[in-house]
Protein backbone atom coordinates (compact mmCIF):
# COMPACT_ATOMS: atom_id res chain seq x y z
CA UNK A 1 0.00 0.00 0.00
CA UNK A 2 1.59 3.49 -1.13
CA UNK A 3 1.50 6.32 1.25
CA UNK A 4 -0.28 9.88 0.62
CA UNK A 5 3.40 10.70 0.33
CA UNK A 6 4.19 9.05 -2.60
CA UNK A 7 1.62 10.81 -4.13
CA UNK A 8 -1.16 8.25 -3.92
CA UNK A 9 -4.24 8.53 -2.22
CA UNK A 10 -5.98 5.61 -0.55
CA UNK A 11 -10.20 5.39 -0.66
CA UNK A 12 -9.87 6.60 3.07
CA UNK A 13 -8.21 9.84 1.83
CA UNK A 14 -10.23 10.26 -0.75
CA UNK A 15 -13.18 10.12 1.53
CA UNK A 16 -12.76 12.03 4.27
CA UNK A 17 -11.94 15.04 1.17
CA UNK A 18 -15.73 15.16 0.80
CA UNK A 19 -17.04 18.28 3.27
CA UNK A 20 -19.90 16.34 5.97
CA UNK A 21 -23.08 17.35 5.33
CA UNK A 22 -25.21 17.89 8.63
CA UNK A 23 -28.84 17.17 8.57
CA UNK A 24 -30.15 19.68 10.89
CA UNK A 25 -29.64 22.98 8.95
CA UNK A 26 -31.07 20.84 6.20
CA UNK A 27 -34.10 20.00 7.94
CA UNK A 28 -34.45 23.52 9.44
CA UNK A 29 -34.50 25.09 6.27
CA UNK A 30 -36.84 22.54 4.34
CA UNK A 31 -39.29 23.22 7.48
CA UNK A 32 -39.47 27.05 6.78
CA UNK A 33 -39.49 26.57 3.27
CA UNK A 34 -42.44 24.64 3.88
CA UNK A 35 -44.12 27.12 6.14
CA UNK A 36 -43.27 29.86 3.46
CA UNK A 37 -45.48 27.82 0.66
CA UNK A 38 -48.21 27.24 3.81
CA UNK A 39 -48.12 31.37 4.44
CA UNK A 40 -48.28 32.14 0.49
CA UNK A 41 -50.80 30.04 0.00
CA UNK A 42 -52.88 31.06 2.85
CA UNK A 43 -52.61 34.81 1.55
CA UNK A 44 -53.61 34.02 -1.61
CA UNK A 45 -56.29 32.23 -0.48
CA UNK A 46 -57.58 35.23 1.87
CA UNK A 47 -56.94 37.90 -0.95
CA UNK A 48 -58.31 35.76 -3.80
CA UNK A 49 -61.53 35.65 -1.35
CA UNK A 50 -61.18 39.28 -1.33
CA UNK A 51 -61.33 40.16 -4.93
CA UNK A 52 -64.07 37.75 -5.20
CA UNK A 53 -66.68 39.05 -2.54
CA UNK A 54 -66.15 42.92 -4.32
CA UNK A 55 -66.55 41.90 -7.78
CA UNK A 56 -69.39 39.96 -6.59
CA UNK A 57 -70.93 43.34 -4.84
CA UNK A 58 -70.07 45.81 -7.94
CA UNK A 59 -71.59 43.15 -10.42
CA UNK A 60 -75.19 43.31 -7.96
CA UNK A 61 -74.62 46.79 -7.72
CA UNK A 62 -74.72 47.48 -11.04
CA UNK A 63 -78.28 48.86 -13.21
CA UNK A 64 -77.10 46.85 -16.17
CA UNK A 65 -75.97 43.19 -15.51
CA UNK A 66 -72.67 42.33 -17.78
CA UNK A 67 -74.41 40.29 -20.06
CA UNK A 68 -77.07 42.28 -21.16
CA UNK A 69 -74.59 45.56 -21.54
CA UNK A 70 -72.10 42.90 -23.47
CA UNK A 71 -75.46 41.74 -26.09
CA UNK A 72 -76.26 45.78 -26.20
CA UNK A 73 -72.58 46.56 -26.76
CA UNK A 74 -72.40 43.98 -29.63
CA UNK A 75 -75.97 45.87 -31.29
CA UNK A 76 -74.55 48.37 -31.39
CA UNK A 77 -71.28 47.57 -33.32
CA UNK A 78 -73.07 45.33 -35.46
CA UNK A 79 -75.34 48.48 -36.35
CA UNK A 80 -72.42 50.97 -36.86
CA UNK A 81 -70.80 47.97 -39.40
CA UNK A 82 -73.68 48.15 -41.02
CA UNK A 83 -73.85 51.51 -41.40
CA UNK A 84 -70.27 51.66 -42.45
CA UNK A 85 -70.77 49.24 -44.91
CA UNK A 86 -74.03 50.74 -46.27
CA UNK A 87 -72.39 54.34 -46.68
CA UNK A 88 -69.24 52.88 -48.45
CA UNK A 89 -71.26 51.33 -50.57
CA UNK A 90 -72.95 54.23 -51.64
CA UNK A 91 -70.32 56.05 -52.13
CA UNK A 92 -68.58 53.28 -54.28
CA UNK A 93 -72.09 53.67 -56.17
CA UNK A 94 -71.48 57.60 -56.60
CA UNK A 95 -67.65 57.14 -58.28
CA UNK A 96 -68.59 54.56 -60.17
CA UNK A 97 -71.14 56.71 -61.63
CA UNK A 98 -69.55 59.55 -62.03
CA UNK A 99 -66.72 57.75 -64.03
Amino acid sequence: MADAKDGVMTTDETSNSMPSLRSGPLLTGAALFAAGGLIALAGIAIGSGHVVAVSRRRIQAMEVPPSELAKLKLAQARAAALAGAGAWRTESAKRAADS
